[in-house]
C-alpha cells in the first residue's frame, strides 16, 4: 500500500535565519517519520546574501533528504520597496505566488494539504475542496477582511492552534475541529553533545562559571524579545561567576547588548556573543549552558500566541529555563517544576531566579532533568503522530 501524500505549501524564503523555517522543514521530516509521503512548496523569494550562501538545505537545518522540495517562482520586490510600499509589493508577491502554486497544483494529487499560511489555505480550500487541509495556526489576524477570511478558513479547515488561548480565540471564529499542538524540538540534534567543560573551552569561558544563555533572534517583529531586562538582572543579581551567551542576532542588536552590559559595569569578558549560527550547530552552544533564558515582554503576540522553539531547544538540553511567566509559556512549563518563571519586564524577579540558581546547582540540575522529561511529548516525531492520527479521525 503506498504510502499518504501530504504536501505543505509555504510562501516563505528557505533557508532563513528566522525559527519558523527551522519548524516548517523539522516538521516535514516529521511528517515522513508518521507515514506520509511529504513535498514541501515554498516561494523563490529574495534571500539575503548569507542565507544564499547556504549549500543546501538539509546541511543547514541538520535533516535527512527524505522530503521532496519545490522552490516556485513569485515577483518579489519587498527587499526593494520603501516600509511605505510594503504593503503593496507584500500583496503582489503573495498573489503572483499563488496563481504559480494555483498551476503548479494542477496536475497534482495529495491526501492533505498543510499550511501556516491564510491566503495560501483559502487557495487550497478553494482549489481543492474534496482534500483534507490543515490550518496550523500561529496569530489571530485583526483587520476586518483578515478576520473574515480566517473564519472562513478556520470552519473549513482542520485547525491546529500553537497555544491553548489561540485555540479558544478560533473556536470563537467558529472552528469546531481544534487540536492544540505546541511548537517543539527536533531530539535527536540533542543526542551525543560534547561535555560542558569541552564547550566552554572553544568559547573560552570558565569552566567553573554560571552560564545563562540566549538562543534566537534579538528582536522579531519589530519587537524587543526583552534582552534589556536580562542583562539589567545579570547586573542587579550581583554574582560574580554569571556569565551571558548570546547564540544569535543580527549583530546590530548585539551591538546594543554590549553597550548596556558595558553601562552597567558589567566585565567585558563575561559577555559571549557568537552571532547568527546554523540551527543544527545551536545544540553544542546549549551544551555550555547551565540556564536558558526567555525574558519575553508582555505583548499579546508573546503572551497568548507564541511557541517559541527556544523553549524546547532549552528543555531537550537540559538546561534550567528562566521564562516570563507569560500564559503560552505556562502550558509547556511550571514554576519551581520544570522552570523558574518571573513577571515579564521585572528585573528584581529575574535577578532573584538568576541569583538562586546560580547558588543552587541541585536546583539547576534538578530543573533541567525534568525539563528533559516533559520534552518527549514535544518531540516532532511524536507531534506529527498527533497530527497524523487527528487527521484521520477528522479529515
Amino acid at each position: 500500500m503506498s504510502q499518504p501524500r501530504l504536501i505543505y505549501v509555504a510562501n516563505n524564503r528557505l533557508p532563513t535565519e528566522k525559527a519558523h523555517g527551522l519548524q516548517i522543514v523539522q516538521m516535514c521530516e516529521a511528517f515522513v517519520t508518521a507515514g506520509y509521503d511529504v513535498t514541501l512548496v515554498t516561494s523563490r523569494r529574495t534571500n539575503t546574501p548569507a542565507m544564499r550562501a547556504i549549500p543546501n538545505l538539509w546541511t543547514y537545518y541538520g535533516v535527512g533528504r527524505v522530503f521532496g522540495f519545490f522552490s516556485l517562482p513569485c515577483l518579489d520586490l519587498i527587499s526593494l520597496s520603501s516600509p511605505r510600499m510594503q504593503p503593496v509589493t507584500f500583496l503582489i508577491q503573495t498573489f503572483t505566488y499563488l496563481l504559480v502554486l494555483w498551476a503548479w497544483l494542477l496536475p497534482r494529487r495529495a491526501n492533505v494539504f498543510y499550511t501556516r499560511d491564510l491566503f495560501i489555505g483559502l487557495l487550497l480550500r478553494l482549489a481543492r475542496p474534496r482534500t483534507p487541509l490543515v490550518y496550523e495556526v500561529h496569530q489571530v489576524h485583526h483587520s476586518r477582511l483578515g478576520r473574515r477570511l480566517q473564519r472562513f478558513l478556520v470552519r473549513r479547515a482542520l485547525v491546529i492552534p500553537v497555544t491553548g488561548h489561540l485555540a479558544d480565540r478560533l473556536r470563537g471564529l467558529g472552528a469546531s475541529r481544534v487540536q492544540v499542538e505546541h511548537d517543539g524540538v527536533r531530539l535527536a540534534r540533542f543526542e551525543n553533545l560534547p561535555s560542558k567543560r569541552e564547550t566552554r573551552a572553544a568559547l573560552n569561558i570558565p569552566a567553573e562559571a554560571f552560564v545563562i544563555g540566549y538562543v534566537g533572534r534579538l528582536h522579531t517583529m519589530h519587537m524587543s524579545k526583552g534582552l534589556d531586562t536580562l542583562v539589567g538582572a545579570v547586573a542587579a543579581a550581583k554574582v560574580p561567576s554569571v556569565h551571558l551567551l548570546l547564540v544569535g542576532g543580527p549583530d546590530e542588536d548585539i551591538t546594543q547588548v554590549r553597550q548596556q552590559w558595558a553601562a552597567c559595569g558589567l566585565p567585558a569578558d563575561h559577555l559571549h556573543a557568537v552571532g547568527q549560527v546554523p540551527p543544527d550547530d545551536v545544540p553544542r552552544f546549549m551544551a555550555a549552558m547551565d540556564a536558558g533564558a526567555m525574558p519575553l515582554p508582555w505583548t499579546e503576540h508573546f503572551a497568548y500566541y507564541a511557541s517559541a522553539i527556544k523553549l524546547f531547544e532549552y528543555m531537550a538540553a537540559g538546561c534550567a529555563v528562566v521564562a516570563s511567566d507569560l500564559p503560552g509559556t505556562a502550558e509547556v512549563v511550571r514554576d519551581g517544576e520544570s522552570a523558574l518563571l518571573a513577571p515579564p519586564g521585572d528585573i528584581t524577579a529575574f535577578a532573584a531566579a538568576i541569583r538562586q540558581l546560580a547558588r543552587d546547582p541541585a536546583l539547576v540540575d534538578r530543573l533541567g532533568a525534568r525539563a528533559r522529561a516533559d520534552v518527549q511529548h514535544y518531540a516532532w516525531a511524536a507531534r506529527a503522530r498527533r497530527i497524523r492520527d487527528f487527521i484521520e479521525a477528522n479529515g
